[in-house]
């Protein structure tokens, strides 16, 4: 019994077995050692939108999202998730996911907002010869929102009306620069905290 035994230890083929579990073993534990959370998106963003020369203040409650209760473990976020309002500060956009775009955001509030309308719940504005539709991003008039990825810090001006330049410049000034606060502060509400990193979920890594 004994030297079977010693006759299958040196086998090739036990060998070579013996040489993959190693191997395997070696590679799991590295990536248990290794293993990193997914990357964080979180990231704000300000604007404002003046209507005909008023400023827009969002004050309906359902332009806000409760996160608290609506965050769901999934591998996919909701579109609410991915860009959002909350707490009632109707100026800064949170940013949960990659890839989100100023028109997917004004779609999770229920608006429609591009070159050729601003459709609000209560109301539709197209321009004319006398009001335009006028975006300014960064300083600069843009003709492209609907498309373009809400970047870290952006500050966003919507405007419709008979708006001058020098007018459009007073309004840009009103947009605030609070996205940096908003980066650099814990956010209790956030969809894109990861859970402490556990037994378990570095169990799940190795597979």
């Amino acid at each position: 019994m004994k030297e079977t035994l010693q006759r299958i230890v040196r086998s090739k083929w036990f060998l070579a077995s013996a040489g993959v579990l190693v191997g395997a073993l070696i590679i799991l534990g590295i990536r248990f050692v290794t293993y990193q959370p997914e990357e964080v998106v979180h990231y704000h963003a300000n604007f404002a939108m003046y209507l005909n020369g008023q400023r827009e203040l969002f004050k309906n409650p359902v332009y806000y999202t409760d996160l608290t209760e609506s965050c769901a473990v999934e591998e996919q976020m909701s579109p609410h998730e991915r860009a959002h309002m909350h707490d009632g500060v109707n100026d800064v956009v949170h940013v949960e996911d990659h890839a989100v775009t100023w028109g997917q955001f004004f779609q999770n509030l229920g608006w429609v907002v591009d070159n050729n309308i601003i459709r609000t719940p209560t109301q539709l504005l197209t321009p004319t010869d006398q009001n335009k539709i006028t975006f300014m991003l960064n300083g600069e008039e843009t003709s492209n929102l609907v498309s373009r990825i809400i970047q870290d810090r952006d500050q966003l001006l919507v405007d419709f009306g008979a708006t001058s330049t020098q007018d459009l410049q007073k309004e840009f000034k009103t947009v605030p620069s609070t996205a940096v606060k908003y980066d650099t502060s814990q956010d209790p509400k956030s969809c894109s905290g990861h859970e402490p990193t556990t037994m378990r979920t570095r169990m799940m890594h190795l597979f």
